[in-house]
């Protein structure tokens, strides 16, 4: 098993779960974060450290969100690894009640 970042980092883009990650498996993109699934513990220190409640078990993604799977594998070989806390974009509280969002992906 693997954790995902799932659609509600989009755009909130927060760092606090970076920061308590022991393996350094986040990878920062300019709209959301990923884990990369080969580096992933499975520890879940991340889990209750995402403020918008965007990381799940890759076996409890909900169903609408199963495409995150593949696209956190796939972003976390392009992007490059997150292992600091930084500021949240400006208007990530804006976008934390905002659903339907991976037109807002940036790769």
């Amino acid at each position: 098993m693997t954790y995902v970042v799932t659609e509600s980092c989009v755009r909130c883009r927060y760092t606090d779960c970076v920061e308590v990650c022991p393996v350094d498996c986040f990878h920062g993109g300019p709209t959301m974060l990923v884990i990369d699934p080969q580096e992933c513990i499975d520890c879940a220190v991340c889990v209750a450290e995402c403020p918008v409640d965007a990381i799940y078990p890759d076996d409890e993604v909900p169903a609408d969100q199963q495409d995150f799977i593949a696209l956190n594998a796939r972003l976390a070989q392009q992007w490059p690894v997150i292992n600091r806390r930084e500021d949240a974009p400006a208007d990530a509280a804006d976008w934390e009640s905002v659903t339907d969002k991976r037109d807002q992906i940036e790769e």
